[in-house]
């Protein structure tokens, strides 16, 4: 069906603008060693459309343009927030599991693009714990908080007939 079709271009878009604002808005916390991308709450979005996954991947992608990211970050931030929502998508019918693949993914991705290709001094375990702390919080907490507020409007807000 096209409309259906249309309807999740138009969700991944708005999920992807919605991430790009929230990293502007949050910069500050959003890049160096000690991340709490605010941005990254919305990895809990694939528990109600398939759409979230193109979307937090493109939207993640812009913001480290944006964001003066360099290369490496742009494409391994943005796969690591790509295989994050692409595990929470798996995992939409526990959603207790649902933070669990983008905490695991930045976690064991971003350290890396931080060492070799920003070249911060601190060892990687150190990076891994503290990229790892701020994707628990900002995943686990507030993303969990958005999820079960979202709940009870998901049948209006994440339409997946858009006939009625």
């Amino acid at each position: 069906m096209r409309n259906k079709k249309v309807l999740h271009l138009v969700q991944g878009a708005a999920i992807a603008a919605i991430y790009v604002v929230l990293v502007v808005v949050f910069n500050y916390w959003s890049f160096g060693p000690i991340q709490f991308r605010i941005a990254e709450a919305l990895t809990i979005l694939p528990f109600f459309t398939p759409a979230a996954i193109p979307g937090l991947f493109v939207g993640c992608l812009l913001a480290n343009l944006l964001g003066g990211a360099i290369p490496a970050d742009i494409i391994f931030g943005s796969i690591a927030t790509l295989i994050g929502a692409l595990g929470s998508y798996a995992l939409r019918k526990h959603k207790w599991l649902i933070p669990l693949p983008p905490i695991l993914a930045n976690t064991l991705i971003v350290p890396f693009v931080l060492k070799y290709g920003y070249g911060v001094k601190d060892a990687i375990p150190y990076m891994m714990l503290t990229v790892g702390l701020g994707e628990v919080i900002v995943c686990a907490v507030i993303g969990m908080v958005l999820l079960h507020a979202l709940i009870p409007l998901k049948h209006r807000t994440f339409l997946e007939n858009p006939s009625h």
